[in-house]
């Protein structure tokens, strides 16, 4: 109880005076768990989700890699107020030990007469039902007595396929996240707390997913816990989910241990992007959801801790 109340006081204090713009805790139309990854029974993502339609609902999934290409996916039916356990060790299949990517959970249709039995049929994944469905997540660690929260991303699900088909392409905006047009400037403060001792210590990865191509290097603003400013660039090599380390971001002063990172992921196009034109943030808009997993000596655990956008 010691432990837990001091890692909440920290976590609270890196916050305090920032509003969390996001929408979680909601029930919508489906979630993304926008960090999954499992490395057997003892490490793994762990998903909850409960059910708040008065009927049967079908819950298509589909797990994405990091550049957001389609790996696998499911089906299961939720009876009216149920409790769906979803742990990802027990339902990823063969060979996806240490693949790291992110989940997608959509309600389909609901027709009349629909059953647990008959939910998960075909024609129910061939659009978007009015279900209701709420979902928390954990990453489990055993070995270090850790059970870290994954944030949940609230719908509505914007998806242009069938359920059980979806391609990279297919999901283009998340209710819950940041939700930008192209070249908009509104700005995302991404949290760190470092201690200039590279893999011990203090140590923050700022988690970074979206729905648009975010690869190449970008220049940002980082300040400081007094106000103190610099340019700096940090470089993202995934499409969809990515993550990169704060304190090893080249030409960052070393008094800088806690602060944020300002960046605009609508503004521009990296000039290193590698991808196809017309596909990046900058251009294309969209969704994108952040956090930082900070591990301190201090905490006795890993701490979650969202990023503000305004």
């Amino acid at each position: 109880m010691k432990k837990f109340a001091m890692a909440a006081v920290a976590a609270a204090a890196m916050t305090v005076g920032v509003a969390q713009a996001y929408t979680v805790g909601t029930f919508t139309n489906g979630v993304v768990v926008p960090n999954v990854i499992h490395n057997g029974a003892a490490d793994t993502t762990a998903v909850g989700l409960i059910n708040q339609t008065a009927t049967v609902v079908p819950v298509f999934w589909t797990f994405f890699n990091q550049n957001s290409g389609h790996v696998t996916d499911g089906c299961f039916p939720m009876t009216p107020k149920d409790f769906q356990p979803f742990v990802w060790s027990a339902q990823s299949g063969l060979g996806l030990e240490g693949q790291r990517g992110y989940l997608v959970f959509a309600v389909g249709l609901t027709p009349g007469g629909i059953t647990a039995a008959n939910a998960c049929q075909a024609a129910n994944s061939a659009g978007q039902g009015p279900g209701l469905i709420a979902a928390n997540a954990f990453q489990v660690d055993l070995a270090n007595s850790d059970v870290a929260f994954v944030p949940v991303i609230d719908g509505d699900l914007t998806i242009g396929s069938d359920l059980s088909t979806m391609g990279p392409a297919d999901l283009t905006a998340v209710g819950g996240a940041f939700n930008g047009a192209p070249a908009a400037t509104n700005t995302l403060s991404m949290r760190y707390f470092v201690d200039n001792t590279l893999n011990g210590g203090n140590e923050t990865r700022i988690v970074v997913w979206s729905t648009g191509d975010q690869r190449g290097t970008h220049t940002v603003n980082m300040f400081d816990d007094a106000q103190n400013r610099k340019s700096v660039n940090f470089e993202m090599k995934f499409a969809e989910l990515d993550f990169f380390n704060p304190e090893t971001i080249p030409g960052r002063p070393a008094a800088f241990v806690d602060g944020f990172i300002e960046w605009a992921p609508f503004a521009v196009t990296p000039a290193d992007y590698p991808g196809v034109a017309g596909q990046d943030l900058a251009t294309l808009g969209g969704s994108v959801f952040s956090y930082s997993l900070i591990s301190a000596p201090a905490f006795g655990a890993v701490q979650s801790v969202l990023g503000a956008h305004n």
